[in-house]
């Protein structure tokens, strides 16, 4: 991954992004990477260019002015049915969707849904203690967002369990991605869900202040009501972002859990530790790794010509170990002073609204799996998510029940 000439770089091929990866295989890459080839490209898709440092990658989201969301934002380029508000817009635009999407995930909200996703927790978590073992990814992390999902969008569990297991298979079409034409398919079922989800509310109308479909339908901007396709795209998008992280992210909080005992027993010691953990887990597990951007305009970064709309992949995943911000940044250090710097959920204007909810899922999950057992370890063979994502995709885990 030598420095090569500029005029050179955009024909070099510095990573495969489509390689086979162990549980750490990919963050070693990153790590020289980072030292080494801070700006790579790979040849993979077309061509795209691949940043890896914290402070480019922070630059490129805050900077909605010369880099935008609209054109392609995520690698490999995904979105061929429409856009979808409002990670699609870019200021002003998306404001419009993201005032009416942020109302729905304030405090008052959140602590209304917890006992809520408390119970659905319970209600899967349990049943795995009691085995004693599960595959954590198939029994609970692809549940539990179907689970909290359907109480957020106040769809019949069916429903949201069928959302949960078409995305599934969306996204694995896209890590494979050698049948577009099937991708294509699979989005065009989830905007035939959202189309539904909207037949409904309009039929019979909910309080628009206590559900997000209903009150996209009723908001207006300059006086109209919001375009019908923007509202379909925005119910799909929403229906969907929220579940796939989780199904990655859990799994691999689970097998790094039993790979390190000793903090199992730090936190089965205190679990008021938890909150803090899931912010490390967070920083330490960040599932995105293909998010990207395409320059409004030809750009220089690092000495190189980027040219307009060339798709540049931000690769959160790596920022968040970055050492020059989060001194060992391979380690699970609890409490770190600027833990608040991890950008998992994104930064600048797109930054996740949906980072509150998540954070109650995760605390849960960790407090139910932990103060119900003595012990969590392997039970097998581990396999690893492809990119877009990072995490583990698949883990047999051995649950021992506590006294």
């Amino acid at each position: 991954m030598s420095r090569k000439a500029a005029e050179d770089r955009r024909n070099a091929h510095d990573f495969d992004p489509t390689a086979p990866e162990t549980f750490t295989s990919a963050h070693e890459l990153y790590k020289e990477m980072r030292s080494k080839c801070p700006l790579a490209h790979s040849n993979e898709w077309g061509g795209f260019w691949m940043l890896s440092r914290y402070e480019d990658v922070v630059r490129v989201l805050k900077d909605y002015h010369t880099y935008t969301t609209s054109v392609q934002n995520v690698v490999p380029k995904v979105a061929f049915t429409g856009r979808r508000p409002p990670l699609h817009f870019d200021p002003p635009e998306h404001g419009v969707y993201r005032r009416v999407i942020n109302k729905f995930f304030t405090k008052d909200k959140m602590a209304r849904i917890e006992p809520k996703v408390h119970r659905d927790v319970i209600e899967l978590m349990e049943p795995m203690v009691r085995r004693g073992q599960a595959e954590i990814a198939a029994d609970y992390a692809h549940k539990i967002p179907a689970y909290v999902f359907a109480e957020f969008f106040n769809l019949p569990r069916e429903q949201s369990l069928t959302i949960k297991e078409i995305s599934t298979t969306y996204v694995r079409a896209i890590m494979t991605f050698e049948d577009q034409e099937r991708v294509k398919q699979l989005s065009y079922r989830l905007y035939d869900i959202a189309r539904s989800v909207i037949a409904e509310r309009q039929k019979a109308p909910l309080d628009p202040e206590n559900d997000l479909t209903s009150a996209l339908l009723v908001t207006t901007h300059e006086g109209q009501p919001l375009p019908y396709d923007m509202i379909v795209g925005c119910v799909r998008a929403m229906l969907v972002a929220g579940m796939i992280a989780p199904a990655v992210l859990i799994p691999s909080i689970f097998v790094h859990l039993a790979m390190h005992k000793d903090i199992q027993a730090m936190l089965r010691s205190d679990l008021s530790q938890i909150p803090a953990a899931v912010e490390e887990y967070l920083r330490l597990l960040t599932p995105y790794r293909g998010m990207s951007r395409t320059a409004k305009h030809d750009v220089v970064i690092h000495g190189q010509l980027i040219k307009k709309d060339e798709p540049i992949a931000l690769n959160y995943a790596s920022a968040n170990r970055d050492e020059t911000v989060f001194p060992d940044g391979d380690k699970f250090i609890l409490n770190r002073p600027n833990i608040d710097k991890h950008i998992v959920f994104g930064e600048g204007p797109h930054k996740c609204p949906g980072a509150p909810l998540v954070r109650i899922m995760l605390r849960l999950t960790l407090e139910e799996a932990l103060k119900r057992t003595s012990d969590i370890s392997l039970n097998g063979e581990i396999t690893m998510t492809r990119w877009a994502e990072w995490g583990v995709l698949s883990a047999p885990i051995k649950f021992t029940a506590a006294a």
